[in-house]
């Protein structure tokens, strides 16, 4: 027998059957779109382990940081054109050009330094993003996991299931109830597929900031080999145009008058250190403070196993001047960046630049006994130090009017050099 239904009863089922049907369609609707996913597969987010927006927006901020880290070192590479033309236009003045070349030297090692500390932190960065990206592939695989588990739920009670439950409804109030957690289910599933989706795309931000962190590496990395090849270079050119600029019989008398000049200005700046620590020890013995005293010893050799001398003390002919000088102290030739030694126990009383010197130090041993230490490519102490025999006081260089890696070493006793030989063992 047909049951007929009337009046407002028959008005409630009504709306409860379009009711039902719109929410069966809608229901089936986002099941198919949540078991589907993009790109036709099967996916699924957890909503209480999710990637927030606010930390996609952190990871793009600093892939396009690492962007301009990347741009500004190709900007900041030397212009070895510019810095030749620079000491073309002081060629005339060797004084003049050995000073600018050296401190052009000394910028470039200065980068060379700064981009060798930025490979160290990069391949740190790249560990913690390697860690980053790995941590994201887990979360990402355990929400995909989650949604199969889920679709799998969905697909097993299917959507009829939920049509039942409305239908089975016994009152109104019980109807809605059951239509507001179907629609919270719904919202849930939804919440779920939007957590998946910035999961996956978080974890291609940390793919691309780490491919862009490999590809900084590589370029500092040439960066550095770039610098190498501009220094070599203006070193190569500083050796051959001091040795042209000697050699040229046109510059020979001025060369040989800019030499004696330097020789004796670097006589100069020597005595004037001499006289300050004079003075600071008439102090010392006025104030009955202890003064350095020498007590007789043996230095030790100044360099560690480089000893090949390549211009002993005494007079000799020029290497390229070709005429006779007194050489006020010993060469010894080394690569770039042997360690220099103090000779002795004293009291640092000069770590500074000369054109004639370079870099060089000058260590106050006590009793008018003084070492000096010339064409340092480093200075590792400062004027005012205590120096302990054997430490590492400087590194071996060719800056000052030098033309190759070497050490010159010299020995003063009350105001005059003496034989470095005196005080070292052949």
């Amino acid at each position: 027998m047909k049951k007929v239904f009337t009046g407002k009863n028959e008005k409630l089922s009504r709306s409860k059957r379009t009711a039902i049907r719109t929410l069966g369609l809608w229901c089936f609707v986002m099941v198919l779109a949540v078991y589907q996913g993009e790109d036709n597969a099967v996916v699924f987010a957890s909503s209480g382990s999710s990637v927030t927006s606010d930390s996609i927006k952190q990871k793009e901020k600093e892939i396009s940081r690492k962007k301009e880290e990347k741009q500004s070192l190709k900007d900041g590479l030397s212009n070895l054109q510019d810095i030749k033309k620079n000491l073309e236009a002081q060629k005339q003045n060797l004084k003049n050009y050995v000073e600018t070349l050296d401190s052009s030297l000394k910028e470039i090692e200065q980068k060379i330094a700064g981009l060798k500390r930025e490979i160290e932190a990069k391949e740190d960065e790249i560990h913690v993003t390697e860690a980053e990206l790995e941590a994201a592939r887990e979360k990402e695989e355990s929400q995909r996991v989650s949604m199969g588990v889920r679709i799998r739920l969905v697909y097993e009670t299917g959507t009829p299931s939920i049509l039942d439950m409305m239908l089975r409804s016994e009152s109104f109030g019980s109807f809605l109830n059951k239509m507001d957690y179907a629609e919270k289910m719904a919202a849930f599933d939804r919440q779920m597929w939007e957590d998946y989706k910035a999961a996956r795309e978080y974890v291609q931000l940390c793919r691309d900031e780490l491919e862009l962190e490999k590809e900084i590496l590589d370029e500092t990395k040439e960066s550095v080999e770039i610098e190498q090849k501009n220094l070599e270079e203006l070193i190569e050119q500083k050796r051959s145009d001091i040795i042209s600029y000697e050699t040229d019989i046109n510059n020979k008398e001025k060369a040989i008058r800019e030499f004696e000049e330097e020789i004796r200005a670097q006589e100069a700046e020597i005595k004037l250190l001499e006289a300050a620590v004079a003075e600071e020890k008439k102090k010392l013995l006025e104030e009955s403070r202890k003064v350095i005293t020498y007590d007789g010893g043996m230095f030790k050799f100044p360099l560690a196993t480089y000893t090949r001398v390549s211009d002993d003390y005494g007079n000799r002919i020029h290497p390229t001047l070709g005429v006779q000088q007194f050489h006020n102290g010993v060469d010894f030739a080394a690569p770039k960046g042997t360690a220099i030694y103090a000779a002795y126990d004293g009291e640092v009383v000069a770590a500074s630049y000369s054109a004639t010197m370079g870099n060089y130090v000058m260590i106050n041993h006590g009793d008018g006994l003084y070492t000096i230490y010339m064409h340092a490519s480093e200075l590792y102490v400062k004027k005012g130090d205590t120096a302990v025999k054997g430490a590492t006081i400087a590194a071996v260089g060719s800056t000052g009017r030098s033309t190759g890696n070497h050490l010159h070493f010299s020995v003063r006793l009350n105001g005059s050099y003496v034989s470095p030989w005196g005080y070292l063992k052949k």
